[in-house]
């Protein structure tokens, strides 16, 4: 039999396969095939910073960024009457009863406020661990790089404060120097960087000139994003990684494995093809690893990175050379 076990934040998981947080994890049916498809871990749907400032009437403060729109304020106000905090809780205490694989809860952060305060209640609800989902739009002129980069680092200590918890951070890449901004996220004592986040992108629909959204699922083409970076962060880093973005197959989570990450987060796999994705995946990972003679995640996991690689120079060069791309 092979080893697919792995330790993440902590937790022993029994392979590296996590469910990644959307809105298939809001529902305890859906936790319940997971789990016996083969999932290790769940990210529940995040609870969004907005939900927390609305029910404490944080909201209704003009400051706010999003309330220089007031139909993103109206947006903001039905949906947080929909999806209130109370539920969220009530969501993990019924996951916890229901399945014996780590649940986390989810955050969906975008300013540093008084709604950190939420992260214990996660807690006390009886998540095993609290993935933090920042990002911060860089669309306001008037905080420049420096200043933005630093509310992540306050969001963080101040949540740790709260919360004795394993703390995930799940980022984007849109950073002035990543590797040396995740190295530094990593000092903080969180447990894992999840790389990457994958953003609510807007488009325009000619036939209806309407306003839509852009590409809602992922495709197997981004998962060479988490890969790179991971490449080259996993041995300068303090903290577990766990790639996520485009991931739909065996082949494409044993490469994030390679290139040195903890677990890896699958979503978008799971809208197109259903539970049984997970299956198929742990079946693939299982046969790649007998044909190659691995009898354990550990045995190769790691080989790939720019520390171990034979030829590292594929991971920084970011043009093409011939003998890069074997092109003309």
């Amino acid at each position: 039999m092979m080893d697919l076990h792995t330790k993440y934040m902590g937790l022993d998981l029994k392979n590296p396969i996590i469910i990644g947080s959307s809105g298939l994890t809001r529902s305890i049916m859906n936790l319940r095939e997971y789990e016996k498809r083969g999932a290790a871990a769940v990210v529940m749907k995040s609870l969004f910073e907005e939900q927390i400032m609305f029910e404490t009437g944080k909201i209704l403060d003009h400051h706010h960024a999003d309330n220089s729109y007031p139909e993103a304020l109206d947006y903001i106000t039905a949906f947080t009457q929909e999806n209130s905090v109370s539920e969220y809780m009530n969501l993990i205490r019924e996951a916890k009863k229901t399945v014996g694989i780590p649940v986390f809860g989810s955050i969906n952060c975008i300013s540093m406020n008084e709604w950190v305060k939420a992260a214990k209640d996660i807690e006390k609800a009886g998540a095993d661990g609290l993935e933090l989902n920042i990002f911060i739009m860089p669309g306001i002129l008037e905080i420049d790089g420096a200043e933005r980069e630093k509310m992540y680092f306050d969001i963080i200590e101040n949540v740790k404060q709260h919360v004795t918890i394993p703390v995930a951070l799940k980022i984007g890449y849109h950073f002035t120097s990543l590797v040396q901004t995740l190295r530094k996220f990593s000092w903080t004592g969180i447990g894992a960087l999840v790389m990457f986040n994958r953003f609510y992108t807007p488009d325009i629909n000619l036939k209806t000139m309407k306003l839509q959204v852009s590409h809602l699922y992922s495709n197997p083409a981004e998962q060479v994003i988490p890969l790179r970076w991971i490449a080259m962060l996993s041995d300068k880093v303090t903290c577990d990684i766990s790639a996520a973005t485009g991931l739909h197959d065996a082949d494409a989570v044993i490469k994030q494995l390679l290139v040195g990450a903890k677990t890896t987060q699958i979503c978008s796999a799971l809208y197109l093809h259903g539970p049984d994705r997970i299956t198929e995946i742990l079946d693939g990972i299982t046969l790649w690893m007998e044909q190659q003679k691995f009898k354990s995640v550990t045995d190769f996991r790691g080989k790939f990175s720019v520390k171990n690689a034979e030829n590292p120079v594929f991971y920084h060069r970011a043009q093409y050379m011939k003998h890069l791309s074997g092109t003309e």
